[in-house]
């Protein structure tokens, strides 16, 4: 079993989504009682993605993700950095140009994309401000970044209750689903040691952006973060 550590080696990560990829978003969808859909609907919807744009999908795993971009006629661009998920996505879907890249060193012009938006990947890159600077650069002036990050329910008695289901609940329910159980007990942790929605809001603006908001989705379990880049 491969299982990264919390220091977020890319190495180990990497490895460690090489290892689920083939059943990864059918224990998504289990582990997240079916809100994944919901939330996919709702970085659509953010990111507005119109014919002819270029939107980046980073962290996009098998593509699944990228899909309601690429309906709306925008040209998208799935990046990930494990082989293993793009393989198995370029299996599903041939057609979308998967793409291998470090959301920390892009293999990107500066000013190229209209969108870039990652969702529930940003918690899993080494360097958090560096990829928010990265993402920064590849946008063009007037494009907008959309991140979908698990993040802090807001209600107390409930966000007891959901960190109790992440760390009791969760990897007996991945080890009946998943191909490799041990990495939902790391993405688990990461989600508990992830910082909240203000704290994040704050590195996206350090990191460039403007017009920095927030929008809570599932009481807070998870959070869709947007910016602009103005000049």
């Amino acid at each position: 079993m491969t299982r990264a550590s919390l220091n977020k080696q890319p190495h180990e990560v990497a490895s460690m989504f090489d290892h689920v990829a083939e059943r990864y978003d059918l224990t998504n969808a289990v582990l997240s009682l079916g809100q994944d859909r919901a939330w996919r609907k709702a970085v659509a919807r953010a990111v507005d993605a119109r014919p002819a744009q270029k939107v980046l999908d980073l962290a996009a795993g098998t593509a699944t993700s990228s899909l309601p971009f690429a309906r709306t006629g925008a040209y998208v661009v799935p990046c990930d950095f494990s082989q293993g998920m793009l393989q198995v996505g370029k299996e599903r879907h041939s057609w979308l140009p998967f793409t291998a890249g470090d959301a920390t060193r892009l293999p990107f012009r500066d000013d190229v994309f209209d969108a870039v938006t990652i969702s529930f990947g940003l918690r899993n890159v080494q360097d958090t401000d560096a990829a928010l600077r990265e993402m920064y650069r590849v946008t063009r002036p007037g494009g907008r970044v959309v991140i979908c990050e698990f993040s802090h329910p807001t209600w107390a008695p409930f966000r007891t209750v959901y960190t109790e289901y992440l760390m009791r609940a969760l990897p007996p329910v991945a080890r009946a689903v998943s191909s490799n159980p041990d990495a939902y007990v790391y993405l688990a942790e990461s989600i508990r040691a992830w910082p909240d929605q203000p704290a994040l809001a704050a590195r996206l603006g350090k990191a460039g952006w403007s017009k920095v908001a927030w929008r809570n989705l599932t009481g807070g379990v998870v959070t869709l973060h947007r910016g602009f880049k103005t000049s």
